[in-house]
């Protein structure tokens, strides 16, 4: 499943592909749908093979190289035409998934752009063609969790896993390396780079504020001015002030930096410093498991350490430290910022189209735009790290599982903060742009398509028989919400976004994208 690590395209003498049709992503494996609810229900009032398409694409490319490898714009561009051509000339309602809600929005630009980087299909080619785009857990500014895949091949449970049998996921043990693995591996995918936070402070937040501040990882109990009531030994209530959370910190080294005002970390520079001796040793199955943290050596990992916290902007700053080679390949696919001035032409690179902050929206007056996810689950949002203990051809930071808030409503858990969210992707990233930065008439949004945000409130399964449930807002699982099929049944039948009554909003999202500043 590895691609070439400098081309990222396939390796000399390898070539794995896709699965075309329905059946490319009905289910993972057998028993364990993804689409099969959803195509199983849109056949219910009469969709099938000819006026239904399922674009399906080698997602470890970057977006950009499935067309160069495989056409696959091209193939979604044609089959979208043939759609609309032979249905009457309705227009098509798109339905993505999570990275698929950004691999369509680069197609919206790859095709009215013109050729040979674009699709040339000329800037009213959406507004001919597409009725909506609905979301469903769409990254549109990355997540966290692409952070600490990236930095240490860890996510929460990983890290826990971690904790427990280092001797078998860190060491040697059978020969696994099962990490470094992982690593070598996903660190050729481009399209991993696609993922990691868009737009820096100004969306995620600094060192001493985030857009979620005030944010309590708990149940719903009756409150006081915004404190939790409880009760002490005699039946008296008592206020409980929920302890502060820097979601804004991204990566801190240590729970006392996590915690600690920002005028008391002192953080040593990092970008300049000289990463000193060579890692890598004559073990053969060093070799065989190499990454960029071989040649990063003692002073990088040290310098690394010694900066103490990352925000989403030095975030990327510290991957072209410690990898700058991934980087180097992932910077002429994708960027990160915020655009001052759209009009730029700099912009009509295929490097900045997946990012909304980056891009315009099609001139689509009639085209929707739903953001669908599911919310009510504790979803990775920040982390503590710690060094690893030293080891040959180790990866030399990991999140450190032992870190963990004051009681059982902390938002730290096993080294990791947690907002709200669907369990991959943090309410912020899902619910922003539609919420806010594509709200009516904006620099994003010029001809104002109207946007929709449906959140789902999460429910699990109440017993064995419901399976994965009908109501859970989990970001895989949610594809057998029964709410959330409905939404897209009518719409896919002809509704509009007020024929389903407008927004649908359990979050905070509205008063959080007030508190990002960004020009609109």
């Amino acid at each position: 499943m590895s691609l070439d690590n400098e081309t990222g395209l396939d390796k000399p003498g390898i070539r794995v592909r896709p699965v075309t049709g329905l059946v490319a992503a009905d289910y993972f494996v057998p028993g364990y749908f993804v689409w099969a609810v959803l195509i199983a229900n849109l056949a219910r009032i009469g969709y099938e093979e000819k006026n239904m398409y399922m674009a399906a694409y080698d997602w470890r490319l970057s977006f950009q190289n499935t067309e160069v490898r495989d056409q696959t714009l091209s193939r979604i561009k044609s089959n979208i035409e043939l759609l609309v051509a032979t249905n009457g000339g309705n227009r098509v309602v798109v339905i993505p998934h999570s990275m698929g809600v950004l691999y369509f929005l680069h197609f919206m630009k790859w095709v009215e752009a013109p050729t040979p980087m674009g699709g040339g299909g000329g800037p009213d080619w959406c507004a001919k063609h597409i009725k909506a785009v609905t979301n469903i857990g769409g990254p549109f500014l990355g997540v966290p969790k692409a952070v600490a895949g990236l930095f240490s091949s860890e996510a929460k449970d990983v890290a826990v896993a971690r904790a427990i049998a280092p001797e078998v996921l860190d060491s040697d043990f059978l020969g696994l390396q099962t990490l470094r693995h992982l690593m070598k591996m996903t660190r050729t995918w481009d399209s991993t780079m696609s993922m990691i936070p868009k737009g820096g402070d100004t969306i995620w937040g600094g060192l001493d504020w985030s857009p979620e501040d005030g944010f309590e990882c708990k149940s719903k109990k009756r409150k006081i001015n915004e404190s939790e009531v409880s009760k002490d030994v005699n039946g008296e209530p008592v206020e409980v002030h929920p302890e502060p959370v820097n979601f804004g910190r991204m990566v801190a080294f240590g729970k006392d930096v996590a915690e600690a005002a920002a005028s008391d970390i002192e953080q040593i520079e990092f970008r300049d410093a000289v990463k000193g001796n060579n890692l890598a040793h004559s073990n053969a199955s060093c070799r065989d498991v190499w990454t960029e943290y071989h040649e990063l050596g003692w002073g990088g990992i040290k310098a690394v350490s010694d900066y103490k916290v990352y925000t989403a902007s030095s975030i990327i700053d510290l991957f072209n430290f410690v990898a700058p080679r991934m980087m180097q390949r992932g910077s002429v696919h994708f960027s990160y910022g915020i655009a001052d001035n759209l009009d730029d032409p700099k912009y009509g690179h295929y490097k900045y189209w997946s990012n909304p902050l980056e891009t315009k929206l099609p001139n689509a007056p009639k085209m929707e735009i739903f953001s669908m996810y599911g919310v009510g689950i504790p979803t990775e949002r920040a982390y503590v790290y710690k060094l690893s203990p030293q080891a040959e051809c180790y990866i030399p930071f990991q999140i450190d599982a032992s870190a963990e808030g004051g009681d059982e409503n902390s938002c730290l858990k096993g080294g990791v903060y947690m907002s709200n969210g669907d369990e991959t992707v943090p309410v912020l990233s899902a619910g922003y742009m539609c919420a806010k930065a594509w709200r009516g008439k904006t620099r994003f949004n010029p001809s104002g398509s109207k946007t929709y945000v449906r959140e789902y409130s999460h429910s699990p399964p109440s017993h064995l028989l419901e399976g994965r449930g009908t109501q859970s807002g989990a970001h895989v699982d949610i594809m057998g919400n029964f709410a959330l099929m409905e939404d897209i049944i009518r719409i896919a039948a002809g509704a509009t976004g007020e024929e389903l009554g407008g927004d649908q909003v359990y979050s905070d999202i509205f008063k959080w994208s007030e508190k990002i500043k960004l020009k609109l």
